[in-house]
């Protein structure tokens, strides 16, 4: 097993991108699951998403948690709270960049390094350039 991934959205339409890209990076070699949108389909985060996520890629070696705006946070931790009551998964939630942490963690994740150090990549994308002057 690898280090899984779960991409928190306000949007739906941008978790998947963000998993579909991430995904293609690595060649579907990582579990990466998406969260995105309220239960009635419309922009917010929902609780219940961010649990089914978990559920769906629960890795042994951990999973590491990408969200998009500080909002998103309160929903994720209560669902991690209510995940961790079925077992001893270790996760992580990550304050990187989303796009590029989750494409640089998953990369990561595919070569098979730990959940720390999936972690530590991630959030090493937030100081990335985006121009080069």
């Amino acid at each position: 097993m690898t280090v899984s991934l779960v991409v928190v959205s306000h949007s739906a339409k941008l978790a998947e991108g963000v998993v579909e890209l991430a995904g293609q990076m690595t060649h579907g070699k990582v579990a990466i699951a998406a969260a995105g949108g309220a239960n009635d389909g419309t922009l917010g985060t929902s609780m219940d998403r961010i649990l089914a996520a978990l559920e769906q890629v629960a890795s042994v070696d951990g999973t590491l948690i990408l969200l998009d705006l500080g909002s998103a946070v309160m929903n994720t931790e209560m669902a991690v709270e209510q995940f961790a009551q079925s077992g001893a998964y270790h996760i992580i939630i990550s304050p990187a960049p989303l796009v590029e942490g989750a494409v640089i963690a998953a990369v990561e994740a595919s070569i098979g390094n730990s959940l720390a150090e999936v972690a530590g990549a991630a959030l090493g994308a937030l100081s990335l350039p985006k121009l080069h002057e």
